[in-house]
């Protein structure tokens, strides 16, 4: 049977997933191999330096640079209050003395005698990295983290900002094919995970970091829409460090689009459980998609596993469910129907590698192998 290879996004009704958890610089891991986490628990923290003030002493109290030591009354490694006086000129007969006090608060550093200059070092910034995913602990990585593993509820959307989050998963809209506005944003949603429909719209949106949830998905978002939230065009490299007070992640694509419908109810019929959620996306080398991931019990959602869905990775054949990703049937799902093996001539005059579609409407489309995209379950 004839095979070809593209990128794909994943729907798991159920799949083991492996979180692996790092701190950027070595520091201590707080769990141990066997360990039961909950995605909010601190499972590594480090504690990266302070920042550097620097202050030109010599020149605050009109010296040499090489009578700078001489002057301070902090040596290197007393601890300094912002405020409070770190170094004093000898004055005139002893009188008239000049002092100079600390711009931040901190460690004394350095005080040179080739520059002049004195060097606060801030206290140090504690980094915790939380779980993620509620599961057990599987691996210690030594001074660098952990992996945490459960079985899982998996949804990746095709876009998505912000970081990584948690909460409850809440309903907003009626079915897959109703646009999230404004007035379905309730109070009760702080700190949830909301679940839309079809389009989310930027008042929505807003209303969502109005009331803290701590993330939305929906089908689809304007363009104009997500420059209207953000106060700026996006970039393409990356996202995911956005700080709007809000994770969004887009299940289908830009514009009008409706969630396919199994993923909202995949999602819908876990209404009130826990989600973890990560905006991040980079659609360059190495791409990363944004995820939805719904921690299962033993034996839970088996039921619900597509076969029709299991293929291998990254593989297209005959029977295989892909989204079309660009005009005119963009964000349609459907099933490969057929996969020709030489190139054909599209409308535009341009050759290039094709298959066909069929919907769930019966009719069929031919679009180029470019243009579509996996979904795997």
């Amino acid at each position: 049977m004839a095979k070809a290879y593209t990128p794909g996004l994943k729907v798991a009704a159920r799949t083991t997933h492996l979180a692996r958890r790092l701190l950027p610089i070595r520091g201590e891991v707080k769990v141990s191999a066997g360990d039961v986490v909950e995605a909010g628990d601190v499972v590594a923290e480090t504690f990266m330096e302070g920042d550097v003030t620097p202050m030109n002493i010599a020149n605050r109290l009109g010296c040499s640079p090489g009578e700078v030591p001489g002057l301070m009354l902090k040596a290197p490694g007393d601890p300094v209050e912002k405020g409070e006086a770190i170094a004093q000129s000898k004055g005139i007969f002893g009188l008239f003395k000049g002092e100079v006090v600390a711009d931040a608060g901190g460690t004394i550093e350095q005080a040179s005698a080739a520059t002049g200059q004195v060097m606060i070092r801030g206290a140090a910034i504690p980094v915790q990295v939380r779980a993620y995913l509620s599961g057990t602990v599987v691996e210690v990585l030594d001074a660098e983290g952990c992996v945490v593993q459960n079985d899982v509820l998996m949804i990746q959307g095709i876009f998505g900002i912000g970081g990584e989050t948690e909460g409850a998963i809440i309903v907003a809209c009626d079915d897959h094919a109703t646009t999230l506005e404004a007035s379905m944003i309730t109070e009760g949603m702080a700190g949830c995970v909301v679940l839309g429909g079809a389009r989310m719209t930027a008042a929505a949106l807003k209303r969502a970091i109005e009331v803290g949830a701590a993330a939305v998905v929906s089908g689809g978002i304007d363009d104009q829409d997500l420059k209207e939230l953000l106060g700026r065009d996006l970039g393409v490299a990356i996202t995911g460090n956005e700080t709007i007070g809000l994770t969004v992640i887009v299940t289908e694509g830009f514009g009008d689009i409706a969630m396919a419908a199994r993923t909202w109810r995949l999602l819908a019929d876990k209404a009130g459980r826990t989600a973890s959620v990560n905006g991040a996306t980079q659609i360059r080398a190495g791409v990363m998609r944004p995820e939805i991931l719904v921690p299962l019990e033993p034996g839970e959602n088996e039921q619900e596993v597509d076969p029709s869905l299991a293929h291998e990775a990254g593989v297209l054949e005959i029977g295989t469910t892909v989204r079309v990703i660009r005009d005119p049937y963009f964000g349609r799902l459907g099933k490969v129907s057929a996969l020709p093996a030489e190139p054909a001539i599209l409308g535009s005059g341009s050759k290039a590698r094709v298959l066909e579609v069929e919907f769930s409407d019966g009719s069929t489309a031919v679009v180029p192998r470019a243009n579509v995209e996996l979904i795997e379950g």
